[in-house]
């Protein structure tokens, strides 16, 4: 028998004790996880670390009330108390109207068999080392860098199982190869620090690591002598590094928990236009070798790819079933669940569309504007989407990067960034969330 059908019988027979037990219905997940990771500053190993965990979360359903509890013991006598734990929680807690599993007619079927999202070949420790020092090696032979904070390497395996009373069973496995390295540029007082690191489900799809250090010393020396600004209202330009932050804004904004609370300051804008015209957001579960993809959501219901943003108008909300009970809708997918908690609307591989202009395009039309690599603080207001965090960068003069600036504040709402903003040309596919370098007219930088 294969660990994957161990795995499926475990928790069938786990199912089967909750319900023999009283649960009107259930559910149950289970992880496990191998990790490698690697750790390196100025060529000397600080750590070469090896895990591996298995952990399982059930739920349990007395009517309306639910309960769930977690183990990392998969013995047989810790299953059984795992059961009777879970039952004698959901007898205490009180009743919640917008709780349940799914219906069967929700359920994910016929989802992809393979998503090309899990790499079979495990690295061998020697490789994570060369990886990284390969890295710091680059990174510190470039002229102007001084110091190092280190190198690193590694790799990971995760297998997700996922079965219910509702006779839902499914599982799939994802794997991610990292490289990154930060490093310290200048002496004294005047040292400034940058970093390069890079992500991927396979191998073979990793920078080259002597690549990934060298554009971390290039950028730590790029913001040598930075200057103060002036505070005045400009356009700000992010780099696709922090680009995909104001993507996190509305999905946070756009969560179906938040909504249902009424908690979001998009919570009326079902419909809306709330980006320009041609502008489009996309959630791809599904996506061959995404960072986030997935078979099924986290309570087995059907997931698909979702234009959430078409032609500037938002056309959903991320949500669970919980959620869209509360909103009289129907789930999207978008269940995210661990071990010891319920699960709650999440994006997977969520990125915005790229648009017609360069960067340089977007860039060479600033006469003054503000570039940001590098952001600072979460000054976000979810209710009122009021925007402010510190940023760091390069001010732009007549259409180029002139000089690098440090310790200013950009602000304004999103609301009103979301509807003057515009992406360029040049999106990659690099995190979970991804989006172009992208232009936001006359925001409020605040400096000297």
């Amino acid at each position: 028998m294969t660990a994957r059908d161990d795995t499926h019988n475990l928790l069938a027979d786990l199912l089967a004790k909750a319900k023999s037990a009283g649960a009107d219905a259930a559910d149950a997940v289970c992880f496990e996880s191998v990790s490698v990771s690697h750790a390196q500053r100025l060529g000397e190993i600080e750590k070469l670390e090896r895990s591996e965990s298995r952990d399982l979360g059930l739920r349990v359903f007395l009517g309306k009330r639910q309960a769930i509890a977690s183990s990392t013991d998969l013995s047989p006598p810790a299953l059984d108390a795992l059961v009777d734990r879970a039952l004698a929680m959901a007898r205490s807690v009180p009743e919640d109207p917008h709780c349940g599993i799914a219906p069967e007619a929700r359920l994910a079927r016929d989802y992809p068999a393979d998503l090309d999202i899990a790499d079979p070949v495990e690295p061998a420790p020697q490789l994570l080392i060369e990886r990284a020092k390969v890295a710091e090696d680059a990174a510190r032979a470039v002229a102007g860098v001084t110091n190092s904070e280190g190198a690193e390497a590694g790799w990971d395996r995760g297998s997700i199982w996922l079965a219910a009373s509702n006779g839902f069973t499914g599982q799939y496995a994802r794997t991610s190869h990292s490289v990154g390295v930060s490093v310290l540029a200048g002496e004294g007082t005047g040292m400034e620090r940058d970093y390069d690191y890079h992500t991927t489900v396979f191998a073979e799809d990793l920078r080259d690591p002597a690549e990934i250090g060298r554009t971390a010393g290039e950028k730590a020396v790029r913001r040598l002598n930075p200057r103060k600004a002036d505070s005045k209202r400009v356009p700000v330009v992010y780099d696709p590094r922090v680009s995909g932050g104001l993507l996190r804004h509305l999905a946070g904004a756009i969560n179906g928990a938040a909504i249902a609370r009424g908690t979001s300051f998009l919570k009326d804008s079902m419909g809306e236009q709330i980006f320009a015209t041609g502008i489009e957001v996309i959630d791809d579960p599904h996506r061959k070798r995404g960072l986030r993809s997935k078979a099924f959501d986290g309570e087995g219901v059907a997931n698909l790819r979702r234009a959430i943003i078409e032609d500037g108008r938002l056309t959903t909300w991320f949500l669970d079933l919980r959620s869209a009970d509360q909103l009289g809708l129907e789930s999207t997918g978008h269940a995210a669940r661990g071990t010891a908690s319920p699960p709650s609307p999440s994006p997977t591989n969520l990125y915005m569309a790229a648009g017609a202009q360069s960067a340089e395009d977007l860039i060479g039309e600033i006469e003054d504007g503000f570039y940001i690599t590098e952001l600072i603080g979460f000054g976000i207001n979810g209710v009122t989407g009021d925007y402010s965090r510190g940023a760091s960068g390069f001010w732009i003069e007549k259409g180029a990067l002139a000089h690098p600036v440090n310790e200013v504040t950009v602000a304004g709402n999103l609301k009103d960034m979301f509807l003057n903003l515009t992406p360029a040309s040049d999106l990659e596919f690099r995190y979970g969330i991804n989006a172009p370098t992208i232009r936001v007219d006359d925001l409020t930088v605040a400096g000297q």
